[in-house]
């Protein structure tokens, strides 16, 4: 029904408006009742699906990714449609409005999106007032910089985030490849991120219970530069990685808009990040997990990331194509290879 009848209707509109209107939409329908139908129709609960993973029991191996619940308003209606885990952000110290609008496209024929959102958020006091309420959501908290800040305060933008989201959140990203925020080049430098890595870490330990902390990549990395991203995980000891982020190529694209300046997210980047799971997960001897995210728009999608060395998998412009039978479907293939 949502291919047939939803999703064309939405995709007459402007997607950005389309998403607040699904949120709308969405928190009414939880409100009036249907958590519970929502629950029924998406949820596969079952032992054999849950995943353990940096000392987290996730009730399965599929999330959504961050950027779809920026401000972690919904996190919760969210999860009824069968998500095991919710990855909130990207969420910056201080509220910005992001780039001008208009800056969220479609690419309806390579089933994919553009965006230029560029970190639009409410902040991250916010998002902590809105995780208050949470009571058994598995939450990740994806974290980055203020557009404004200056290159020697970038690292205390990502440690005021931390601090102030780490009672709250269960796993931390450390957002440093989004194409659509500024000073992208030094937050990729490798020595720039030993020294972030290093101070956050440090942070860690102040707490009585440390978080595990992950390092979001981008698509677009060749093999010399995943080779040093291998490198600067068993420096660091980070307990993960996250493959992989939008992408600035446009190779292969048909669709009209195809040169909007932004990130490429969607059935285009599914190669491409399977690539960046596989290489990672096989020249690292299989040393530290990998979230596979990038271009799944069906089962065999998901399969092939986890078959290439992912642990889990997220999505997000699958979601918004495909619909939220999508979860439910990836869930289902795994229960029934066990």
């Amino acid at each position: 029904m949502y291919k047939l009848l939803i999703r064309p209707f939405l995709f007459l509109f402007d997607p950005e408006k389309v998403h607040y209107f699904s949120f709308s939409l969405i928190r009414f329908l939880n409100k009036i009742g249907f958590g519970g139908i929502f629950r029924s129709l998406f949820q596969i609960n079952s032992p054999k699906l849950e995943r353990e993973l940096f000392g987290i029991k996730f009730p399965n191996s599929v999330g959504l990714a961050a950027g779809f619940d920026k401000n972690a308003v919904l996190y919760k209606e969210l999860s009824n449609f069968g998500f095991g885990f919710i990855e909130i952000g990207t969420v910056t110290p201080k509220p910005q409005i992001g780039n001008p609008k208009k800056r969220l496209f479609r690419l309806k024929s390579d089933q994919a999106i553009i965006n230029r959102m560029g970190f639009n958020n409410e902040g991250v006091t916010e998002a902590v007032e809105q995780l208050k309420k949470n009571t058994n959501v598995i939450i990740g908290g994806n974290i980055g910089k203020n557009t404004d800040t200056s290159p020697e305060d970038y690292t205390q933008d990502y440690l005021e985030c931390f601090n102030a989201l780490h009672p709250y959140v269960d796993y931390f990203v450390l957002n440093v490849s989004c194409p659509n925020v500024s000073s992208h080049a030094k937050l990729n430098d490798k020595d720039y991120l030993e020294e972030l890595i290093g101070e956050v870490q440090k942070c860690n330990t102040t707490f009585e219970k440390k978080k595990p902390i992950l390092l979001k990549i981008a698509p677009d990395l060749n093999n010399n530069q995943l080779d040093e991203i291998i490198e600067l995980i068993n420096i660091t000891k980070l307990e993960g990685v996250i493959a992989s982020n939008t992408s600035v190529s446009r190779e292969g694209l048909i669709s009209e808009n195809k040169k909007e300046m932004g990130g490429l997210s969607g059935k285009p980047l599914s190669n491409k990040s399977t690539h960046v799971i596989r290489y990672l997960h096989k020249n690292s001897k299989g040393a530290f997990p990998i979230i596979g995210v990038g271009g799944i728009h069906s089962v065999s999608d998901a399969i092939e990331k986890l078959n290439a060395g992912a642990s889990l998998v997220q999505i997000y412009t699958g979601f918004i194509y495909e619909g939220p039978s999508l979860v439910k479907k990836i869930n289902k293939e795994i229960l029934n290879s066990l």
